[in-house]
């Protein structure tokens, strides 16, 4: 290819290599363009790429906050031409400054929020240093704040859950003044021609354990108003002996016919003694021993290393029920009913909002426990549970039996297969595995019966539909009422029990709704709806 180009700079001929005679012709302009203008323009156009440079250089080196319109375009600009980036040293000058040592400061003169701290960097024109210095100060008090805050906040919650409200307080002891002094409240339950129907397993059989009389109510009536044939269901109440009168009490009084209602307390079973059972021996050394590991809440409070959640876990493994018989009894249901081929056991802060025979449709295939998974869900609070959120992964005993990302599943609404439980030796396993953590100074879990009872139960779990039962509702108040009015099992599992004062408003009316607020004895003891 050859390239032609006229002496007047107007034409440009460009010839093909190949002696072809085609060419293409570029006209640049009618004006005259001289050498001497083209020298000048370069020579202009350097002399303003130096004045840019030097103005970039000067605003990068000086550090003004505002630099000026021609040095901002240097800035933005110069480092494209040049195929290069200029990075800051502010960040690292940063990161050095708040590494060092902790702040001196006292906290008195510390900014106590940002608008203070903004406006004392802009009145005081701070270098660097003094501005790193005053930031982590401040967000160190704010830190300490924080910590504090959340920690009272989850003592008072547990003295909250863990007490029992003066209206509880109150129904019970009204009830068994009356179970003492009206022969009313003292009919045997169920009425001796029922009786018959409580080993008959062409009904279907619930069976709930509590010491709460007001709670117990709640699960019995839901399950009865929302049953298709209330004449088939059979829920076997247990309860221990302090509440057994007042328990008692309450159902003789308040009949749930043609529902067929037995209450019984745990000394009205021949066989439970303490010889025989060795989870109430493991129970009452658990007690000793965690009083013993834990210090109590006040230790627990004073610790300053340990993470307020870590903290929120230790106050809960304090909670009562976790060393009540009515926690662990669900282990020795097959003891406790031999005639029973098949039962689902309701926990006492559950709701039951549609009937609950298609559960015994269920093909367990050949499994004991049908429960909810609570792996599987959208809420990463409740429904993200696996067993490295019960089990300590850390103790080789753990490490080396279980999968710390297999899922786990619900208590609280399970479909047990008697029958197949018997043939297992699930119940011995359990009650090894808490000799086993007492042996370890609790450090196999930490509270709760569900830790065991993932143990337990290993290999023996069938996997529900989710619509059985919903969980959380005491530990978030962030699930709708539309979505929890569409389960057919609701759990307030957490420390907002629907009873206490702590309870989640919008929540709690889906438990209160089953509540008669003008009974005598809930208007006696001025238990209301809110």
């Amino acid at each position: 290819m050859q390239l032609h180009i006229s002496p007047s700079l107007r034409h440009v001929t460009v010839l093909p290599a190949k002696g072809v005679r085609e060419f293409i012709k570029v006209k640049v302009g009618s004006k005259r363009l001289s050498y001497r203008m083209v020298f000048y323009s370069l020579l202009i156009l350097t002399f303003l790429l130096r004045f840019v440079f030097v103005l970039t250089a000067m605003d990068t080196i000086e550090g003004e906050r505002k630099c000026s319109t021609i040095g901002c375009v240097g800035k933005r600009l110069g480092p494209r031409i040049w195929g290069r980036r200029l990075e800051s040293t502010v960040p690292e000058e940063m990161y050095k400054i708040l590494a060092d040592s902790e702040s001196q400061e006292d906290g008195s003169d510390v900014p106590q929020s940002l608008e203070e701290f903004v406006a004392e960097m802009k009145s005081k024109r701070s270098d660097l240093k003094t501005f790193a210095h005053r930031l982590k100060a401040m967000v160190t008090l704010l830190e300490k704040k924080t910590r504090s805050a959340k920690i009272q906040e989850y003592l008072y919650r547990h003295v909250a859950s863990s007490s029992i409200p003066k209206q509880l307080h109150c129904l019970a002891l009204r009830l068994a003044n009356e179970h003492s002094t009206n022969a009313a409240a003292r009919l045997q339950l169920p009425a001796p021609e029922l009786v018959p129907y409580l080993v008959d397993n062409s009904f279907f059989h619930f069976v709930l354990a509590s010491d709460n009389v007001l709670a117990a109510s709640v699960v019995a009536s839901s399950l009865v108003r929302n049953s298709l044939r209330p004449e088939k269901v059979v829920l076997h109440i247990i309860t221990d002996r302090k509440t057994y009168s007042t328990m008692h009490a309450w159902f003789s009084l308040h009949s749930l016919s043609p529902a067929i209602i037995e209450v019984k307390g745990l000394h009205h079973f021949d066989w439970f003694t303490k010889g025989k059972v060795p989870v109430l021996e493991a129970m009452e050394k658990d007690q000793r021993v965690r009083s013993q590991f834990r210090g109590g809440s006040s230790a627990i409070v004073a610790n300053n290393t340990e993470k307020p959640h870590v903290i929120a876990s230790k106050l809960q493994a304090l909670s009562p029920k976790y060393n009540s018989m009515m926690n662990h009894i669900r282990i020795h249901l097959p003891e406790l009913y031999p005639s029973l081929n098949k039962i689902v056991f309701l926990d006492d802060d559950i709701v039951i909002q549609t009937d609950l025979s298609p559960l015994w449709d269920i093909d367990l295939k050949g499994k004991v426990n049908g429960a909810v998974a609570t792996c599987l869900g959208d809420d990463k609070l409740v429904m993200s549970k696996r067993f490295s959120s019960y089990l300590n992964f850390s103790h080789p005993l753990i490490k080396d039996n279980f999968d710390p990302n297999e899922c786990a599943w619900a208590y609280g609404m399970n479909i047990f297969d008697l029958d197949a439980w018997r043939k297992t030796n699930i119940s011995q396993t359990y009650n090894s595995w808490l000799h086993k953590n007492l042996k370890s100074d609790l450090s196999l879990w930490q509270l709760g019966t569900l830790p065991p009872g993932l143990i337990a139960f290993h290999g023996h779990v069938h996997i529900i539909n989710p619509f059985w039962h919903m969980l959380g509702l005491g530990y978030q108040d962030n699930t709708s009422i539309a979505d929890a009015e569409k389960a057919g099992v609701i759990h307030f599992n957490g420390r907002a029990k629907p009873w206490l004062d702590i309870a989640f408003p919008q929540l709690r009316t889906l438990w209160a709704k089953y509540v008669n607020f003008s009974d005598t004895f809930i208007k006696a003891c001025h238990i209301r709806a809110s």
